[in-house]
């Protein structure tokens, strides 16, 4: 009897319902058609009764005139502009209560949530009244009480008076100013050098310490390169920069920049709603530290500032960032409340040109597609900062 080799039978086909990869492709593509289908019928639908009530899709009205003013922008504007630039001065008002508001936010959340956990009761209590009662309060109301406790501030003649140059009335906050000079454009860039010297500077540094174990501290060389360089350059161009300082004359004050009430009451809301947000994940990321590393640290004589600062804030960072995040994503989206007290955002300004012209939904999606856009920026750079900070095991 002679070995015949191994003969393998044919396997059966495999019905693609009782593949979980093919009967995956199926399902999806049947769920993508759908949705192209409802998105479909939707649009359609939506041009049908625009249709009916005579009007058109189209984005040509942002090249017609505003015909109205906007009491506060960064950019010159006046009623003869077109909507294209009155919403370009809606996004850069939204942009700078969003980037304001998040800068200030991040230091007092984080000072908010340190002393939330001081050894000290009644510091550590008041703190945590403010947070429960900030927290389970409408933003909207306390926009409003900011609104209505700065428009009750004295007038101008009598503006409380809290810093060098810095007043505050009723007509909102005065605080000094560079004026604006073509001289400036070599500080600027010096500053712009100086930023990205750093960012290298703590690279390299970065790398001699994981090779070395040591090397020399980031902070005087960012100070002297952020710091030095347009001093530098300010010096070769004849110190240019002309600081404008607030001064009473007459009913109001001349020179510096002006904070409108509107602005004011918006940024003190929003900051100090969220702060009370940030302050809870801070602590929750400072208690998830291992009371190990507290010891740890106490035992090589570091001081409390250092303690926090060396060791537990960079090991809760990993657990303090994604929530972060998303409160900073809320301080975006919930600055579109500005509307209720008139400061003129990226909503407020739609708002106007939808009922200036009918294109309500174009208005609508050119506000939805923006504020998109800033959420995904803001998301994506948090992402990217939280693997730079991600403690890597080795």
């Amino acid at each position: 009897m002679t070995d015949r080799p191994f003969e393998s039978r044919p396997q059966p086909a495999v019905p693609f319902w009782n593949d979980p990869a093919k009967r995956g492709i199926v399902l999806q593509f049947g769920l993508a058609t759908f949705l192209l289908f409802v998105i479909w019928t939707a649009w359609t639908n939506m041009l049908d009764n625009m249709s009916a009530r005579g009007l058109v899709f189209g984005w040509d009205y942002l090249s017609r005139p505003a015909n109205f003013a906007i009491g506060e922008s960064l950019i010159p504007f006046s009623a003869q502009d077109t909507y294209g630039r009155a919403l370009a001065v809606g996004i850069i008002n939204t942009i700078r209560i969003a980037v304001v508001g998040i800068f200030v936010t991040t230091i007092l959340g984080i000072a908010l949530g340190v002393m939330r956990l001081s050894s000290n009761p009644l510091l550590a209590r008041l703190v945590s009244g403010y947070i429960e009662v900030v927290r389970n309060t409408p933003l909207l109301l306390q926009l409003f009480l900011w609104y209505a406790i700065i428009n009750s501030l004295p007038g101008p003649r009598q503006a409380v008076h809290f810093g060098p140059g810095m007043y505050l009335s009723n007509r909102g906050m005065k605080v000094p100013w560079v004026e604006w000079s073509p001289a400036l454009w070599p500080m600027i860039w010096a500053l712009v050098a100086g930023i990205i010297g750093t960012i290298i500077a703590s690279h390299m540094l970065a790398r001699r310490r994981e090779a070395t174990g040591g090397a020399p501290p980031l902070l005087p060389i960012a100070a002297g390169l952020i710091l030095g360089l347009p001093f530098l350059a300010s010096a070769a161009q004849g110190f240019p920069a002309t600081l404008s300082i607030p001064v009473l004359q007459g009913f109001n004050f001349s020179g510096g920049i002006e904070l409108s009430p509107e602005f004011a009451a918006l940024l003190a809301g929003l900051v100090l709603y969220t702060a009370a947000f940030v302050a809870e994940i801070v602590r929750g990321g400072i208690q998830s530290v291992f009371k190990g590393q507290w010891e740890a640290a106490r035992s090589l004589g570091l001081s409390s500032g250092q303690l926090m600062r060396l060791v537990i804030l960079p090991q809760a960072l990993r657990v303090i960032i994604p929530p972060l995040t998303s409160q900073y994503l809320n301080l975006t989206k919930n600055s579109s409340l500005a509307v209720a007290i008139g400061y003129p955002d990226l909503v407020h300004i739609s708002n106007t040109t939808m009922n200036q012209t009918g294109r309500a939904v174009e208005a609508i999606l050119v506000f939805a597609s923006i504020y998109l856009t800033i959420s995904l920026l803001t998301s994506a750079f948090m992402n990217w900062y939280n693997a730079r900070v991600a403690i890597m095991e080795r």
